[in-house]
């Protein structure tokens, strides 16, 4: 059922067939998983390593194999002190300012290091920022990436 909400929270669509397959797993399956995922978030390991293990536990249930979106939205429920959201939008302004971060194996991982980097060097304008709030930034700095930017015209 939480990952349900954070469906919806993620307007996925729940008519797809991974939703009726991961909705036919026994709930003591998805939780074994979870607690998993969510023990590997907490862990004392670097933050991007972190995520990459939990990232990859996730991947055990269905509708967690492609992307990151959804996979991370349950890893920072489940420490959003710690771990950040990824998405399109994300992904979206990273590209505008030039920062890489390609669809290979092991994305969250590096975004998470991403995050921490800017952390670190943000200096007095990142005091007691959190990974959580550089994601929040970069949703709303990456507007909606479907649609054009504006053109100037002089």
């Amino acid at each position: 059922m939480d990952i349900a909400a954070l469906v919806v929270w993620k307007r996925l669509s729940a008519q797809t067939p991974w939703v009726s397959a991961l909705l036919s797993l026994s709930d003591i399956h998805v939780r074994s998983v979870t607690e998993r995922a969510v023990a590997a978030v907490h862990e004392t390991a670097p933050r991007g390593e972190a995520a990459r293990k939990g990232r990859a536990i996730m991947w055990e249930l269905p509708g967690f194999r492609t992307g990151d979106a959804l996979a991370s939205a349950v890893l920072t429920a489940a420490a959003p002190t710690r771990m950040a959201v990824y998405d399109r939008r994300v992904q979206h302004a990273l590209d505008c300012l030039g920062l890489a971060l390609t669809r290979a194996p092991g994305r969250y991982g590096r975004y998470m290091r991403l995050l921490d980097d800017l952390l670190q060097h943000g200096g007095a304008r990142a005091a007691g920022w959190t990974a959580r709030d550089i994601d929040t930034a970069l949703y709303w700095a990456g507007g909606n990436p479907d649609q054009a930017p504006p053109s100037r015209s002089a």
